[in-house]
Formats: C-alpha cells, structure tokens, sequence
C-alpha cells in the first residue's frame, strides 16, 4: 500500500471515529425531529419553514448533539470496554485519547449552545445547554443507579422538537408541550425495548436498565403496553390544535394502533427477559418504533392545518 493510499485510509478511519463519537446516527434523528418543532413554529408564526433560520437551528442543535455524544462517550468509556456492541468505539478501543474526545465534544457542546444563542435566540440557547446538563450530569450516572434513568432520559430526549419550536417563536407554547409529549411517550417502548435487546450487555456494564433489574421480563413489559396505549390519545393531541387535519388523525391512530399490536408481541407469550426466544420480539418492537417517529411527524407535516 503506497504513502498515499495509507493517509487516505487513516482519514477514512478517523471520520468513522468521528461519527462513533459523536454518534451521528441519532444525531441525524434529533435534528430530523428539531426539524418538525421548527415548522410548526414557523406555520404559527406565518413565516417560511424554509429560511436561514431553519439552517441555524439545526446547525445548533446538531452541534450540541454531537457534543453532548462525544462527552456522554468520555463519561462511559470504562462501561463501554465492558459491553460487546461498544467496544469497539473509538475510546474503549484507544484509537482516540479522553483528553481529545472530551475536548471536541466541550467545543461542539458549548459552540453549538453560543450559535443558538447569536443566530437564533437565547431562549433555544438556554433550553439546548440545560439538556446537554441533564444528559450528562443525571441520565448519564443514574444509569449505573436506578432504571428510574430511563424517565430521567426522556427528558432531554424530547427537547429537540422544543428547540425547533423555540428557534423561530422564542417562547415556550401550548403545541410545544404537545409536540414534547409524543417525543416523551415515545421513547419508553423504544428504549425499553433496546435494553430488552440487549440486556446481557447492559448487564455486563452494570447498566440498571428495567430488564437487566428484573430478569422477569414482567415489569418492561407493562411498561412498554401502558406507554404504547398512552401514546395513542397523545399523539392526536396536535389535531384538537389546530396543527394538523383529518387525515393526520386517521394516521396517528392508525400508526398507533399498529405500534400497540407489535407490543403485544412482547407478552404473548410472556418471555423472561433472559429468553432468547424474546429477541426478536424485542427486536421488531424496536424497528417498529424507529418506523413510527417519523413517519408520525411526516404525515402531521404534511396535514398540517388541513
């Protein structure tokens, strides 16, 4: 391999490191929802969703996002070495020092909060630094603590479609809530189900998520059908808002009802956590949540006001 091909295949590596790090994945999701919050917030206000307004924030918040991931990596990077699925990460691996790791992530973290606070407004720069806060200074140890993390998390797991709305309003608002809500229910059966999934690894990282704590598979499972059924009513709240029509409606309960049915999944017959036989169940109930959030927020978009 000549001089040539190494140095490009070293950079090839680090932009993949860098990815891990900042998890650029579920960065790409965040911004997606913050996407939604800022075109209702627009649609409110009369003005374009598209503009460099639009740009900004999400700018922001993927600056933020990808700095509280790298940060959130500094703080696991011992329970990562320990887990199979995270092992091979940039830090537990060594191809990436603490030092450098915690020094990108401090940057994008506090950049990304200054931008939104210059180019949007101070409010969405407030509002996205206390999230990264609450991330990393709550969610992040009480996972070693209690599966009480798991509620504690959905809180700045559903600030992004708030930090959308906030860009273009400034303030906070009714739809804001309704818009924080469905994000909030929705993350139980989808995080419920990733620690179902991979709950021999959470375990192996002493990480007390609600199947790792009760092997029974009993209490996740309730969790996960009471949550899917709340999340029903919630997510046709936006109608009786004014923020999206008919159709819409018809969707949500459509999309809701399906999501319900593949939680049931989950308890017929009802499996212990440890079962292998409960994998891919598990495992449609994650896709079928990943399925849901956009497709949710897509058709609200496009029947927005009708």
């Amino acid at each position: 391999m000549s001089q040539e091909q190494m140095s490009t295949s070293r950079n090839v590596r680090l932009l993949r490191d860098y990815a891990e790090l900042t998890k650029a994945r579920i960065t790409t999701l965040i911004v997606l929802t913050a996407w939604c919050g800022y075109f209702f917030g627009a649609h409110k206000a009369g003005v374009s969703s598209w503009s460099i307004g639009l740009l900004h924030a999400l700018l922001g918040v993927a600056l933020v996002s990808s700095g509280t991931a790298a940060l959130n990596e500094v703080l696991e990077a011992s329970v990562d070495a320990r887990m199979r699925r995270t092992s091979s990460r940039p830090l537990p691996s060594g191809r990436m020092t603490r030092m450098h790791a915690a020094t990108v992530g401090l940057v994008l973290t506090l950049g990304g909060s200054l931008y939104l606070v210059f180019l949007a407004n101070a409010l969405t720069g407030l509002l996205v630094f206390l999230t990264a806060v609450v991330y990393l200074a709550a969610y992040t140890p009480l996972k070693q603590v209690s599966p009480i993390c798991t509620f504690v998390g959905a809180f700045p797991g559903a600030m992004p479609v708030v930090l959308g709305w906030t860009a273009v309003r400034g303030r906070l608002e009714i739809e804001t809530l309704i818009l924080f809500a469905i994000m909030f229910v929705w993350q139980f059966p989808h995080f419920l189900s990733i620690a179902w999934l991979y709950r021999e690894d959470y375990a192996m990282g002493d990480i007390r998520m609600l199947p790792v704590v009760h092997a029974d598979g009993k209490s996740t499972v309730w969790r996960i059908l009471a949550y899917s059924a709340i999340l029903i009513p919630v997510s046709v709240m936006p109608v009786f808002m004014g923020m999206a029509g008919r159709i819409y409606l018809a969707g949500a309960i459509l999309m809701g009802a399906a999501l319900f049915r593949v939680s049931l999944g989950m308890a017929r017959p009802q499996l212990a956590a440890t079962a292998a036989a409960s994998k891919p169940h598990a495992r449609r109930l994650l896709q079928a949540t990943i399925l849901y959030l956009p497709a949710l927020f897509a058709l609200m978009m496009v029947n927005s006001g009708n």
